[in-house]
């Protein structure tokens, strides 16, 4: 099982203080663990902070944008998922349409007014042991849908978890668990 290029959809059942509500985007899956982002968790950073520090006007396209908080992980470390592929100093190629680079040369040339390139910048990553996340997934921790480049870099933030559950046809509130009384 590669779950490589998958959202992860925390159920709505899980009581985790950072994955809680979440969809992470996983980037690599294989029998020596699992690494991925969270999509879905805005971080105190704007998009307008992360390009003043490169000198330069933030883009009208980043502009009232969101840093993710990726993971609880080295939260202190910038990572940048992006389409299309494109090399920069310290990139990984996760698909045809999508790779992720840590080096800062990609802020560069995400500035440019002429690049249309979609990104979503977190601090920090989501990482899984060998077998933890198959053990997860088992217990009903997470769903497991197809990724979809549309919820990662177009949709608002706010509205990417209900958009990954209805890739599954189903409603995040349809899995609460809990009864009413008549």
């Amino acid at each position: 099982m590669n779950l490589s290029n998958h959202f992860l959809i925390a159920m709505p059942t899980l009581n985790d203080s950072f994955f809680s509500g979440c969809v992470v985007y996983l980037c690599e899956h294989s029998n020596k663990g699992a690494m991925g982002f969270v999509i879905n968790k805005a971080s105190p950073v704007s998009m307008d902070i992360v390009f003043s520090s490169t000198g330069k006007a933030t883009p009208q396209r980043f502009i009232g944008k969101d840093v993710m908080l990726g993971g609880p992980l080295h939260p202190d470390r910038g990572f940048v998922l992006h389409s299309p592929v494109q090399t920069w100093q310290n990139t990984m190629p996760i698909t045809e349409e999508i790779a992720l680079t840590t080096s800062r040369d990609i802020l560069e040339g995400l500035a440019n007014q002429d690049n249309e390139s979609d990104a979503v910048l977190t601090m920090g990553y989501s990482s899984w042991e060998a077998g933890q996340l198959e053990k997860e997934i088992a217990q009903n921790t997470w769903l497991v849908a197809n990724a979809d480049s549309e919820i990662i870099f177009r949709l608002p933030t706010q509205e990417r978890y209900a958009a990954a559950f209805a890739k599954l046809g189903i409603r995040p509130e349809n899995l609460m668990g809990v009864m009413g009384h008549a």
